[in-house]
């Protein structure tokens, strides 16, 4: 069994408004970084999974899509990497 880091970045559609990026925008214009624009934020999720990469990948695909993300208003990608050496932790 090997284990994989995954990284889950969920962001909403272009199509959807941002007020929390829209409030980030303007509140760096109110700190003198008037050049930035398009401001929109997001989610960052690290996760460990344990199994075999097609396991990991099924389950992950499954946890995106369904938990982690609405894929009616964002859009989600991952990543992921196997983990080479590290100790485990565990019950």
């Amino acid at each position: 069994m090997s284990t994989f880091k995954a990284k889950v970045f969920v962001t909403l559609k272009p199509s959807i408004l941002d007020p929390q990026g829209r409030t980030v925008e303007r509140a760096l214009s109110h700190l003198d970084h008037g050049n930035v624009s398009g401001v929109r934020v997001g989610k960052y999720i690290e996760l460990t999974l344990n199994g075999s990469r097609a396991e990991v990948e099924a389950q992950l695909r499954d946890i995106t899509e369904n938990v982690l993300s609405n894929p009616v208003m964002e859009d989600a990608r991952w990543e992921i990497s196997e983990q080479q050496g590290e100790e485990r932790v565990g019950a």
